[in-house]
């Protein structure tokens, strides 16, 4: 299955709103459209605040169309932090800060992956692209 590579940047705090323009612009010339375009780039904005916020202030974003989906993947080289609660699905306790952007980009996603250690995070996202005239 071919894969086009659609963006890969590093970035920083001050480019978070002009990267999600351009994660939005890429996804919907894939073919990303409507309610699922609007959902998922809201998804890469909850990631790379996220990467902002606990991985030094930076991160890189890759951004890519396989098949018939599109993908991102955000790392950073923060810390890295307990993800057992991720496996669950559950939604962050209402009175623990935190832990709502990766719960928000699992449910705004088709698909997530987080790979978390003390040399930093990634997360990988996915969204099915609609089929030919399908509304």
């Amino acid at each position: 299955m071919d894969t086009v590579p659609l963006l890969t940047e590093t970035f920083e705090r001050s480019q978070v709103t002009r990267l999600r323009h351009a994660v939005a612009s890429c996804v919907g010339k894939a073919g990303l459209v409507g309610q699922r375009l609007d959902d998922f780039v809201l998804a890469v904005n909850e990631l790379l605040t996220n990467a902002v916020r606990h991985g030094g202030g930076k991160g890189r974003l890759r951004l890519w169309r396989r098949g018939d989906e599109v993908i991102c993947e955000v790392s950073d080289r923060g810390g890295g932090f307990d993800d057992t609660r991720l496996s669950t699905g559950a939604p962050p306790a209402a009175d623990v800060p935190g832990g709502w952007g990766l719960w928000l980009a699992g449910k705004l996603s088709d698909r997530m992956e987080v790979h978390t250690g003390p040399g930093g995070t990634t997360v990988r996202i996915s969204a099915v692209l609609a089929e030919e005239g399908a509304h």
